[in-house]
């Protein structure tokens, strides 16, 4: 296939809106299985499908990408997941998961508000595991290398065969040069082909110099996902997973609090109070995700008022208090850090810190380096300057 008419590009008035090969062989590496993908879509896939495979040649894990509007909501390696990982992402406490299959279950439960309606990258082969979990959230479609035909038959039901599936060929490299046209003007630029591993976290500029294996990793997963995040961008990664990521700000401080916010919740989540929640009978799994998110918030009043709380829930839940979740937050340590370029101030280690961050990996070259680094000391966190920037857009 040479090209693939699309219903329509960004919005509905776009139109006509298509995808095309431009290279030598003319034809697409991608195969539409089910459904019909859209422009956003295949923005999302073929985002999502870079990250994964860079994930997974890095760590040598398969990988899955839950991607948003061009930045992923949630990314992971399939590291297996504790009884309490299992509860907060709604996987059933005795099922069988496959690598694969926790790496969706950790991508997709990461920001499980973000990943509403996401589109899913695999890094492996879709396998019955996987494509079982795929079907129980709200999803407009995946992209994989392949698929079992177990797996296959499960999503091509999903959503009356509307669901869109698409594979990809694991084999493909673009052309070395990239272009995209605005406002009929057209840019080219070398792909980022940049190779993210364990080398560029050699250049430890803090009194802490230790960075154990695991944070090694953890730190390596933030850059690949910041790498097809849009800029300005920082990760917080724990576990082989991001815990929040926070995209496209104007200001990095807002993004460090974006993303430290989202980690934040992450932790609140595993809260006993959270974990002990009653939820009303046949609640549908985003209005337990929109619940447990105000629960937790400052707004808690409007999932826990008078009138309101009989919608979501069987028995009233007591308050979180702010004590309890400074106290629960207060608990966490251990988190790593990535930013796509410099941070300008220190501001942000102070932020990072609240969130228990104890690693960071980024470029350095601001000229304030020595008051991050006084600040990180400070905190006793072990930073990396990775000398190399990694803008998106």
């Amino acid at each position: 296939m040479a090209e693939l008419t699309l219903k329509y590009g960004c919005n509905p008035n776009q139109k006509p809106s298509r995808i095309f090969a431009e290279s030598k062989a003319g034809e697409l590496p991608v195969k539409v299985l089910a459904g019909r993908p859209g422009y956003i879509n295949f923005l999302d896939a073929l985002n999502g499908w870079q990250l994964v495979k860079e994930l997974k040649e890095a760590t040598g894990l398969p990988a899955a990408a839950s991607f948003k509007h061009v930045s992923p909501a949630g990314a992971a390696i399939g590291l297996p997941l504790d009884e309490t990982l299992k509860k907060i992402y709604f996987v059933d406490k005795n099922a069988a998961l496959s690598p694969l299959a926790c790496a969706y279950a950790r991508a997709r439960g990461a920001d499980r508000m973000s990943a509403f309606g996401d589109f899913i990258a695999l890094s492996d082969p879709c396998d019955e595991q996987t494509a079982a979990l795929i079907a129980k959230e709200v999803s407009d479609g995946v992209i994989a290398p392949g698929y079992s035909a177990a797996a296959l038959e499960i999503l091509q039901n999903k959503r009356k065969g509307a669901y869109n599936v698409v594979e990809i060929d694991p084999f493909f490299v673009p052309e070395p040069i990239e272009r995209k046209q605005v406002f009929g003007i057209t840019f080219e630029q070398g792909r980022n082909g940049l190779e993210i591993g364990e080398g560029l976290l050699q250049n430890v500029v803090t009194a802490n110099k230790t960075i154990p294996e695991g944070a090694r990793r953890d730190l390596i997963v933030a850059l690949i996902i910041l790498k097809y995040t849009q800029s300005n961008s920082v990760c917080y990664a724990y576990g082989g997973q991001a815990i929040g990521i926070g995209a496209g700000q104007q200001s990095r401080i807002h993004c460090t609090r974006l993303a430290g916010g989202k980690a934040d919740n992450w932790f609140l989540r595993q809260h006993p109070k959270v974990l002990g929640l009653k939820f009303k009978k046949g609640l549908g799994r985003p209005d337990r995700d929109n619940a447990i998110d105000l629960y937790i918030s400052d707004e808690s009043e409007d999932v826990l008022g008078d009138a309101v709380w009989q919608n979501s829930f069987a028995v009233r839940p007591e308050p979180l208090t702010k004590d309890e979740k400074r106290e629960w937050i207060a608990g966490f340590k251990g988190v790593a850090l990535g930013s796509d370029a410099f941070f300008p101030f220190g501001d942000n280690i102070e932020r990072a810190a609240k969130s228990g961050v104890k690693y960071i990996a980024q470029p350095g070259g601001s000229i304030r380096d020595d008051n991050v680094i006084e600040a990180c000391d400070r905190h006793g966190i072990a930073m990396a300057m990775t000398g190399i920037r990694l803008f998106h857009h």
